[in-house]
């Protein structure tokens, strides 16, 4: 079920930052309460392979999410014990040594489950043992999620564990939101800041491609 256009679970979990510190951090406060924008993007697991390329891209890029009113969030469904070990380890072993934003760790499922994101492809039942078995690896995919300064989801997204995402993808969605929001205009395709968007009408559309 898409949250798009819905508001984001309300829903606390523990989360880690740089410092080591555990937390509660509940997604939709931080918008509200903040008046922010957020970046929450999911991952399968902490020490692999594509995982740390994205934490470490997210953060280069971090810059650019604050000029936007806008946090950036890391999540998977690893304790806040790995998450620390993981911050601790440098970038030449794998690790994400520098990343300073927080990450969620969602080891009980209750956020990745509610967001539908759990790669489960299957559940039978072990009539030995009265055990429901998953199948898969009941982690999460890479699921994206932007959501407005007033909880609302405005971009979701959803990438299989080999393929990783385009950072800049998010801003410029973010950018488009934001000139939704101060002009009433909706953006084309291809649109990035500074370009010409358009009205949303027949005379807006016939004018916006006369000109393009």
């Amino acid at each position: 079920m898409s949250y798009v256009g819905r508001k984001f679970p309300n829903i606390a979990v523990d989360a880690m930052n740089e410092m080591g510190d555990t937390f509660k951090l509940n997604v939709l406060e931080e918008a509200i309460k903040n008046k922010k924008k957020v970046v929450l993007f999911w991952y399968p697991k902490d020490f692999t392979f594509v995982c740390p390329t994205e934490l470490h891209a997210f953060q280069e890029a971090l810059p650019e999410f604050e000029k936007r009113n806008t946090v950036v969030i890391g999540a998977s469904c690893d304790t806040a014990e790995v998450h620390f070990a993981w911050l601790n380890t440098s970038k030449d072993d794998g690790g994400i040594e520098g990343v300073s934003y927080s990450l969620l760790a969602d080891s009980n499922r209750n956020l990745s489950r509610a967001l539908d994101i759990l790669d489960i492809t299957g559940v039978s039942y072990d009539e030995e043992t009265g055990v429901d078995m998953i199948e898969g690896d009941n982690v999460t995919y890479r699921a994206t999620y932007l959501i407005d300064e007033e909880g609302t989801v405005f971009h979701e997204g959803i990438n299989h564990m080999p393929v990783g995402r385009n950072v800049n993808e998010y801003l410029r969605l973010i950018d488009a939101y934001a000139h939704v929001q101060q002009h009433g205009e909706v953006c084309p395709a291809n649109w990035e800041e500074g370009k010409e968007a358009m009205s949303a009408n027949r005379q807006g559309v016939s004018a916006y491609l006369s000109n393009n």
